[in-house]
C-alpha cells in the first residue's frame, strides 16, 4: 500500500503537465486522455483514477475513440517484427509468448490481422495479459481473435475500448506497484473448482451429481483452511461455514451471506461461486489478522439455484426459509431418478425431518447480503467494476400454443390465412414495444417452435414461451395483463385459438434500504462512482428476502457481461474490489 499511496499522492499534487507525464504509456500514444482526466483530481484511490480515465474515453467523440484504437499495434504484426512497439506493448506481447510463435501460429495471426482490418478498419485489440493479469496463451489469443472477427462493428468497437481500458488498468498496476492478490486467489479458486464437471469439455455441475459433491467437499476444505470455526454440509447439500464473533457463539447474532455453487450446463466459472469466494477471503483475512467481529459471519454455498436437474428451483435456499415442499422429493430427473434417491446417493438424508431442521430463525440474523456477477452488460458498458442492486425483478413465465390452420402456402390467399406463427410473431413485436416503453421492464419469447413445419405449408400450430419481468410486482402485473390482453386480441382478429399455461410466478424483492446504503458506502469508500441497477435475473437473495432484509452487490462481467456461458469472466482487479467492498461493509457494521 505504501508505494501505491505515494504514487497516488504524486499524481494528485502534480501540475497538469507532470500528471500527463506520470501517466505516459498508460494509453497508447494518447496523452489527451490524461490531460482531460487531470481536472477530476484529487483521486481517492487507484480505482477512482481508472474510472475517471475510462470516463474520458467513453465521453469522447467517435473519431477520437477510433484514433485511440488505431494507435495500437497489431498482435505479432509488422511493428512487432520490426521492433517498433512501445516498451509497454513489447513487454505485453512478450509475456503472452507472441514473440515466440511457431511459423504456423505466426501465419495464422497475420491472416487474422488482415481479415480483421479488412472487416473493421482498425487493429484487433486484446489485453493479452488477460483477466488474471498474468497472460493468455497463444491458443487463447487466436481463439478470441477468431470469435471476435464475427462480431458486429459497433459491438466490436466497444469491446476494443474495453480491452484498451483493461490494458491501461494492468499498466497502472505496474506503475502503482499494485497486485490484486485477493482477486487472483478468487480467480484461481474458480478455475480449480471448474475442474469438477459432468462434461469433460464444458463446465456443468448440476444438483447431487458426483461433480456437485466434489465441489462441496472442496469448498469445505478451503473454508477450514481459511479459518472458519464451523464447517459442514446440511440436509440439502448446502455448504455452511461459520466464523464466530466476539460474543457467545450460541447466542450472538450473525450476518448471513453466500451464493450457489451449482451451474447451468456449459456454464461460466463465476456465476454463484463468486459470492461464496468473496466472504471466504474476508474470513481468511480476518483469521490471519487474529480479528473477530462483534457478530458471527455465516457463509452458505447454496447447493441448488439453477433448476437444471429437477424442476424445484431454489430448493437450497427454500430449506433455509422453511419453504421446501415435501412433494419435491418425489420429482424425477430426465433419467427417472427421484430427488430423494439422488440426495441419498450424494450422502444426504433425503428426509423432510432433516430438511425442516435447516430452517433459520430470523431473530438470530442481522440480514442477508449476496455478491454476484452482474450477468448483464450495464456495468461493462459503463466501465464500472461494481454496482448496487436496488431490486430483484419479479417475473411471470408461461408456455403457450397458438392454433390456426395448416394450409398450402401457394394456394391460400393472404387474406384467408390462419397463420399460427404470424400470430406469435405479432405478439413478439408487441412484447418488445410494450416492455421498451417502461424503464427496467423486459419481456422475452425465448422458445419458438412450429411442430411438423414445412417450407410450403402455412403454420397451423406454433408453440412459444413468455418471460415477463419488472422491478415491482405492480409494474410486472400491468405488463402481464397487457400482454395477455394483446394475445387474446391477436387471436380473435386472426381467427386463431390459444392456450397459455403459467409455469412460474416470482415476486419482486426490493433491496432493504439500510443494507443497500451499506453497500453504497462500501463502494464509495473505494473511490468508485455509485451506480444503482435492478437485477433482471433471480438469485438466492430473492428467497431469503422472505425471511431477512437483503441487499446485493454486483460485480462487472467481461465479454459484454455474458453469463451462463463459457465466456463468462471477471478480472482479478474487479474481484479484488469486491472483496475490499465486502470488508468495508463488515467494518461499517463493526462501527455501528
Amino acid at each position: 500500500m505504501g508505494s501505491e499511496s505515494n504514487f497516488l499522492t504524486r499524481l494528485n499534487a502534480a501540475s497538469p503537465a507532470e500528471f500527463v507525464a506520470l501517466l505516459d504509456g498508460t494509453y497508447e500514444h494518447s496523452p489527451w486522455i490524461a490531460e482531460r482526466a487531470a481536472a477530476a483530481r484529487p483521486f481517492a484511490s487507484p480505482a477512482a483514477l481508472k474510472a475517471a480515465l475510462a470516463r474520458v474515453v467513453r465521453e469522447a467523440a467517435v473519431d477520437e475513440q477510433l484514433g485511440l484504437i488505431r494507435a495500437h499495434p497489431e498482435l505479432a504484426g509488422k511493428a512487432a517484427v520490426a521492433g517498433e512497439l512501445t516498451a509497454e506493448s513489447t513487454n505485453e506481447q512478450h509475456k503472452a509468448g507472441l514473440t515466440a510463435c511457431t511459423p504456423e501460429e505466426f501465419a495464422r495471426l497475420q491472416q487474422l490481422n488482415a481479415d480483421y482490418n479488412a472487416r473493421f478498419g482498425w487493429p484487433f485489440i486484446l489485453a493479452v495479459r488477460g483477466p488474471r493479469g498474468t497472460g493468455l496463451t497463444r491458443a487463447e489469443i487466436i481463439a478470441t481473435f477468431e470469435r471476435r472477427l464475427r462480431a458486429h462493428p459497433d459491438l466490436e468497437r466497444a469491446e476494443c475500448l474495453r480491452q484498451i481500458h483493461r490494458i491501461a488498468e494492468i499498466r497502472l498496476n505496474d506503475k502503482f506497484g499494485a497486485e490484486p492478490a485477493l482477486g487472483r486467489q478468487l480467480w484461481d479458486w474458480a478455475a480449480e473448482l471448474a475442474r469438477h464437471s459432468e462434461d469433460p469439455d464444458w463446465l456443468t455441475c448440476t444438483y447431487a451429481t458426483p461433480a456437485h459433491t466434489a465441489v462441496a467437499e472442496q469448498l469445505m476444505a478451503w473454508m477450514r483452511e481459511c479459518g472458519f470455526d464451523e464447517v459442514g454440509r446440511d440436509a440439502v447439500g448446502n455448504v455452511v461455514g461459520v466464523y464466530h464473533g466476539t460474543g457467545d457463539p450460541s447466542t450472538e447474532k450473525r450476518l448471513l451471506t453466500g451464493s450457489h455453487y451449482d451451474t447451468v450446463r456449459r456454464a461460466g466459472r463465476f456465476d454463484g461461486r463468486l459470492g461464496i469466494f468473496v466472504p471466504m477471503l474476508a474470513v481468511r483475512e480476518l483469521h490471519r489478522a487474529g480479528r473477530r467481529l462483534p457478530f458471527g459471519l455465516e457463509v452458505v454455498g447454496f447447493s441448488e439455484e439453477e433448476g437444471q436437474r429437477y424442476p424445484a428451483t431454489f430448493l437450497a435456499s427454500s430449506a433455509l426459509t422453511g419453504a421446501f415442499e415435501p412433494a419435491w422429493l418425489d420429482q424425477a430427473d430426465a433419467e427417472g431418478i427421484p430427488l430423494r434417491d439422488a440426495m441419498r446417493a450424494a450422502g444426504l438424508p433425503g428426509r423432510m425431518g432433516a430438511i425442516t431442521a435447516s430452517k433459520r430463525d430470523p431473530s438470530r440474523y442481522l440480514g442477508f447480503v449476496e455478491v454476484h456477477i452482474e450477468q448483464g452488460p450495464m456495468l461493462d458498458s459503463l466501465d464500472l467494476p461494481l454496482g448496487i442492486v436496488t431490486s430483484i425483478n419479479g417475473s411471470r413465465r408461461y408456455t403457450g400454443e397458438i392454433t390456426g390452420l395448416a394450409s398450402h402456402a401457394g394456394t391460400t390467399p393472404m387474406g384467408q390465412r390462419r397463420d399460427a406463427a404470424a400470430g406469435v410473431a405479432e405478439l413478439i413485436l408487441f412484447c418488445e414495444q410494450r416492455a421498451a416503453a417502461v424503464p427496467d421492464v423486459v419481456a422475452t419469447v425465448g422458445m419458438l417452435e412450429v411442430p411438423s413445419g414445412s417450407i410450403n405449408v402455412i403454420p397451423g400450430r406454433c408453440r412459444f414461451s413468455l418471460d415477463l419481468r419488472a422491478t415491482t410486482d405492480t409494474v410486472r402485473d400491468a405488463l402481464d395483463s397487457d400482454v395477455r390482453a394483446k394475445l387474446d386480441e391477436i387471436c380473435r382478429r386472426r381467427g386463431l385459438s390459444v392456450t397459455l399455461q403459467p409455469t412460474m410466478a416470482a415476486n419482486a424483492a426490493p433491496s432493504d434500504p439500510a443494507w443497500q446504503s451499506r453497500w453504497e458506502a462500501a463502494v464509495a469508500a473505494l473511490g468508485l462512482p455509485l451506480h444503482r441497477l435492478p437485477s433482471g435475473a433471480g438469485h438466492d437473495a430473492m428467497k431469503l428476502h422472505d425471511l431477512l432484509p437483503q441487499a446485493m452487490l454486483f460485480v462487472r462481467g467481461g465479454n459484454g457481461g455474458i453469463s451462463h456461458n463459457p465466456l463468462e469472466t471477471v478480472t482479478a482487479d474487479d474481484a479484488e474490489l469486491a472483496v475490499r467492498a465486502f470488508e468495508s461493509m463488515l467494518s461499517s457494521l463493526r462501527a455501528a
